[in-house]
């Protein structure tokens, strides 16, 4: 049973696939109905039958419009065919680093009696599917050397445009699954080689991809009035036939889904239903490795080289702490899907600087302010650097917010953090300091009225760098603005680190060459990146808890004798006494949301660490 076969989900997707190029044609009718009109008026003129001034004008006329329509069809036509559809960024991966993984999925396509895939490739994500790369845009260029070949049998015969959709597999699972785990899950997706063949549903396919393409040449930027004119009326006609063939473009691939999941139920059908829970089980780590563990080391121009291997830790980690997933880590025994690489190293590699530049918009590749970092190294290099330079950015903020009390000394210590965000026992009276009173000596500050102290005292060269700060700090008086329980000085210090962080991300250029140039990919045309930022921005009492829950980590390293470490599922943590510190986030939010340092201060204590002790910064 080759091709289209006689499954019940394949005949319906090649229905939808011949309504969709029903579409097509009618576009074409349309298109030609001035032509047919002139056509008519020239054949009546010629027999004689209408003539006169009146049938002349209408001849002129239409033939106008006929070639004008004419015109902009074959335009229209030309952009829809040449233009270059969205190819997933992905790590290519040739026959010569993987044989054994070809060879897996050429016996796999055999045993479902579909076409083999033309080529492999990986994707930082917990997804497989199949995606067509026959476009002339995605054919990789000649090239020569070891290694040059993307494709099988690229070197032979380069200018061969392959027939069968690449089948992109998600890294997470070669290194978690096994390898019959594997065999089970893509088992469905090379099925889907089948369906993809049939001519009809390819030529749909290729017609639904290229009005998508015409829509993002529509939408580039133009500075011409008659190149923006034409992209208004190219984006408006692909938007309507876009429109007329969607829901038959989408019943389609429903029906090649489900002609692809019949196929596939004779190879693998118990490992597979085994296997899917595989699938959720490394979704789950993966995304939580991803926004734990990597995300802090992309903020701190640092990416760790090695995350799949990262994920079979935070895996096996998960299953020690929890009683469902005992059984996992008898899995650890069998083979697993990585070995079928030749070079698992340098291919987790790649997969993890395409994972960050996908996620986070980092460069394309190493360089002086982005360079790896393996796990062993990742404490040190990461957890330690990133608490530093928060506790550095807070005492930076705090400084341009007023003057420092006489009794904290120049160096930066927890105690003054603390002081800070205590609240007064009377709302009227600033930070209490013995020597000096609540607002320090007497001058501006003293009269200026409540919350006098928390505003910038003395004009220096900073007073330019805190114009953001100052609007950041007007938002935060406004209630609507922020919905987060939390005392005026917190607020005010929150919008101040908000504003500090943005101006310090916006100096710095996402996504650019060594040379500060955007690199020529292929993978994407310049689109904005991160493609998928992994959370939403953080929020100003976020970046409060995280700067101050910094700080109180450089005291007890500096002090008490603490160590960064590394949780697999909870990323940077911190090492007291040989035990990890985790009950220290409420007595944060104690602090800023109430202005109450008690709980902090009580656990400080019990903990040996010295607040009054000044701590060392990046």
């Amino acid at each position: 049973m080759t091709g289209i076969g006689v499954e019940a989900g394949a005949q319906a997707a090649r229905s939808r696939a011949l309504a969709v190029l029903r579409v097509r044609g009618r576009a074409l009718g349309v298109a030609v109905l001035p032509a047919a009109a002139e056509v008519i008026l020239l054949a009546g003129a010629a027999t004689g039958h209408l003539v006169g001034p009146g049938w002349d004008a209408a001849r002129w006329a239409v033939g106008v419009l006929a070639v004008l329509v004419l015109l902009a069809t074959a335009g229209i036509a030309l952009v829809i065919a040449r233009a270059r559809p969205a190819m997933t960024p992905t790590v290519p991966v040739t026959e010569e680093s993987a044989p054994d993984l070809y060879r897996m999925v050429r016996d796999l396509a055999e045993r479902l009696a579909v076409p083999a895939p033309s080529a492999i490739a990986l994707t930082p994500d917990c997804d497989s599917w199949l995606e067509d790369r026959t476009h002339p845009a995605h054919v990789p260029p000649v090239r020569t050397g070891p290694g040059a070949a993307d494709l099988p049998g690229e070197g032979r015969r380069p200018r061969r445009v392959p027939v069968a959709p690449v089948l992109v597999i998600g890294s997470p699972f070669l290194w978690w699954m096994r390898v019959g785990e594997l065999r089970a899950v893509i088992a469905p997706v090379v099925a889907g080689t089948g369906p993809s063949a049939q001519p009809d549903i390819a030529a749909a396919r290729r017609f639904v991809r290229g009005l998508d393409a015409t829509l993002a040449v529509a939408a580039t930027p133009r500075r011409g009035p008659l190149a923006r004119g034409a992209c208004a009326v190219l984006g408006r006609v692909a938007r309507l036939l876009l429109g007329a063939c969607r829901e038959h473009a989408a019943q389609m691939e429903r029906g090649v889904a489900a002609a692809a999941a019949e196929r596939a139920q004779t190879v693998d059908y118990g490992l597979r239903i085994v296997a899917q829970e595989q699938v959720g089980l490394a979704y789950a780590g993966w995304d939580r490795l991803l926004t734990r563990v990597a995300l802090p080391a992309w903020r701190m121009g640092r990416w760790p080289s090695r995350l799949d291997v990262g994920v079979v830790a935070a895996l096996t980690e998960l299953s020690r702490r929890d009683r469902l997933a005992e059984g996992f880590t008898s899995r650890l025994g069998e083979r697993p899907a990585c070995d079928l690489l030749e070079e698992p190293g340098s291919v987790d590699e790649a997969t993890s600087l395409l994972a960050a530049r996908l996620f986070h918009g980092g460069p394309a590749g190493p360089r002086a302010d982005w360079a790896p970092v393996d796990w062993q190294s990742y404490p040190e290099e990461v957890v330690d650097r990133t608490w530093r330079a928060d506790a550095a950015r807070l005492h930076r903020v705090l400084d341009s917010l007023g003057p420092r009390p006489a009794r904290h000394t120049a160096a930066p210590t927890l105690a003054r953090i603390l002081d800070h965000l205590t609240e007064p026992t009377d709302p009227a009276a600033g930070p209490t300091d013995p020597a000096t009173g609540p607002t320090g000596p007497a001058g501006p500050a003293a009269t200026a009225g409540p919350g006098a102290a928390l505003v910038p005292a003395r004009t220096d060269a900073r007073t330019d760098a805190r114009t953001d700060a100052d609007t950041a700090l007007a938002a935060a008086d406004d209630p609507d603005e922020d919905d987060d329980p939390g005392t005026e000085r917190s607020a005010l210090l929150a919008a101040g680190l908000s504003a500090e962080v943005a101006r310090e991300e916006n100096a710095v250029p996402r996504g650019a060459t060594a040379a500060g140039q955007s690199p020529p990919c292929t993978l994407w045309d310049g689109g904005a990146l991160p493609l998928v930022p992994l959370q939403p921005p953080r929020t100003a009492r976020e970046l409060l808890t995280d700067h101050v829950t910094a700080m109180v980590c450089c005291a007890a390293v500096d002090t008490a004798g603490a160590v960064p470490a590394l949780d697999w599922l909870d990323g940077p943590s911190l090492l007291l006494h040989g035990e990890r510190a985790a009950d220290l986030a409420p007595r944060v939010l104690s602090l800023i949301e109430e202005g109450d340092p008690g709980p902090l201060r009580d656990w400080l204590a019990a903990a040996g660490i010295r607040p009054e002790k000044p701590i060392r910064l990046v």
